[in-house]
């Protein structure tokens, strides 16, 4: 087994953290992981993205030119690397970052409205998590148990009291993902 995924949108949307809690909780189930940020000078409202690879076995490079998952959060990550998609993979969009959805038709796309859902619950600190949990329903990468166990080695600890509204945004996400 084998994941290559790139999590790409804006600063401040989480996608560093998605990745960093997805490369740990691969580290938490003794997979191979690797995770590598790539983000302009500023460090909220610029592009970012993270490359994040997950793998029973040793990964050889961490630099990628396609991939087998996007998880894009914005119109701009979505023009750049939806054709790096390798056919037959997945593609994970949130519906409020995107104007022109993805045409592609030898992948499999799907669509989380997970900035609705974190309004929804009243706390959009957690849109980062509700997409992971979308990530995790179609294509369980790591086990829920490896998550909790990484947000309690990645979050400060004066922010542990926060792990259980974690756990109800994945649960969240992996309940509202739809194919298109």
């Amino acid at each position: 087994m084998q994941h290559e995924i790139i999590i790409s949108g804006f600063g401040g949307q989480g996608v560093l953290s998605m990745g960093k809690i997805l490369a740990y909780s691969g580290l938490m189930e003794d997979k191979e992981v690797t995770w590598m940020p790539a983000y302009g000078p500023e460090q909220r409202g610029g592009t970012a993205n993270v490359t994040v690879i997950v793998s029973d076995d040793r990964v050889s490079s961490p630099i990628l030119s396609q991939y087998d998952i996007a998880i894009v959060l914005n119109q701009p990550s979505l023009d750049k690397f939806a054709p790096k998609i390798k056919p037959g993979g997945i593609l994970i969009y949130d519906g409020f970052g995107i104007i022109n959805p993805p045409t592609r038709e030898d992948i499999t796309v799907y669509r989380i409205d997970a900035m609705d859902k974190a309004a929804e619950m009243k706390n959009s600190k957690v849109f980062n998590m509700i997409v992971l949990g979308g990530l995790l329903e179609v294509c369980p990468v790591v086990s829920d148990k490896g998550v909790e166990k990484a947000l309690y080695k990645t979050l400060p600890e004066r922010h542990h009291a926060l792990i259980p509204l974690n756990m109800e945004a994945i649960k969240a996400g992996r309940s509202i993902i739809k194919k298109m």
